[in-house]
């Protein structure tokens, strides 16, 4: 399915070093804000106060999160519980209060609201969890990518596996420095979003590396920067229909989902962006300064064009 047809190939390749350079530019400034202003870690990662609270009717969360705030507790995670009525809380905890106390103030608050609001349970989560899942939620990002790196290495070339790392370790970081930059709230949804883009990247340098097999295939007298100029116009419709759907069930997450999907529908809003940048002119441009050729994708003798057992044999480009 082709919204458009574009006849002529855009040289995309051409560009690349300037695009590269801006990419680098942006990736030292995401790692100096993460070292320099580190990550704005939520209540699971850092140690809190959980609380679960019930009403008699369907809570408004707006409400609750704004009563909290007004005890001047900060970023507090509101979100429902199993039914409209049932309620989670998280909050950091405050420093010369006890996690005992510092429920009993937000409950005493949410009863001056609604009388109905009953405290079914809480509890302290430790730093120590914290450290556990931050060392699982690394782990896993390590896996994910030695696991994108041996899928590549098979399915293409080891050329192709670098390149394709190289751009997706492009967009976490650059996601990573977004939340350190405006240090918006960094939590275990958000990280769930890393790992979606990570995936959602390389399925997009796939299709793009699998059309570059393709066309070396088919095209014997095209040299390399040809053929990824091609290979890259030729999925652009593809590009456009997939990108653009996700995109907009992203924004209405991001607009309509309110504040517990608002950061996770942020970080796939700037990664599914950097993610078909980082394809185009990230992976592809490595492959190509890799120096990605027609024998590291075509095992054995190639034949050349005129001879009577090509299949090609006599095709134009």
């Amino acid at each position: 399915m082709e919204f458009f047809k574009i006849h002529r190939d855009i040289p995309f390749m051409r560009h690349a070093l300037v695009f590269n350079l801006v990419s680098l530019v942006t990736f030292l400034a995401a790692v100096f804000f993460l070292f320099s202003r580190g990550l704005h870690l939520s209540v699971e990662f850092t140690g809190g106060t959980l609380m679960e609270v019930s009403y008699s009717q369907p809570a408004d969360l707006n409400t609750i999160r704004n009563t909290v705030a007004t005890l001047g507790i900060n970023d507090v995670q509101v979100q429902n519980f199993g039914t409209a009525q049932d309620v989670l809380i998280r909050m950091p905890v405050q420093k010369g209060s006890t996690s005992g106390a510092q429920s009993e103030r937000v409950l005493a608050a949410l009863k001056a609201g609604d009388a109905s609001a009953t405290l079914r349970r809480t509890e302290f989560v430790g730093p120590q969890v914290g450290d556990e899942l931050a060392a699982d939620g690394l782990k896993a990002l390590v896996s994910v990518i030695v696991g994108i790196m041996l899928y590549l290495a098979i399915r293409f070339e080891w050329k192709f596996a670098v390149a394709a790392v190289v751009a997706n370790l492009h967009d976490v970081i650059i996601i990573l420095g977004f939340f350190a930059f405006f240090q918006w709230e960094f939590s275990l949804p958000v990280l769930a979003a890393v790992l979606a883009v990570l995936g959602y990247s390389v399925n997009e340098s796939v299709v793009i590396f699998d059309r570059i097999r393709e066309n070396f295939r088919r095209y014997r007298k095209m040299n390399t920067v040809q053929i990824i100029d091609n290979a890259i116009t030729s999925t652009i419709s593809r590009t456009i229909i997939t990108h653009g759907c996700t995109q907009l069930m992203v924004l209405s997450m991001l607009l309509f989902g309110g504040a517990t999907l608002h950061y996770f529908a942020l970080a796939l809003t700037i990664g599914i962006l950097f993610g078909i940048y980082s394809s185009v002119f990230v992976a592809a441009a490595i492959a190509m300064w890799l120096g990605i050729q027609r024998e590291d994708l075509i095992k054995g003798p190639i034949k050349k064009e005129g001879d009577p057992a090509d299949p090609n044999a006599g095709a134009t480009v």
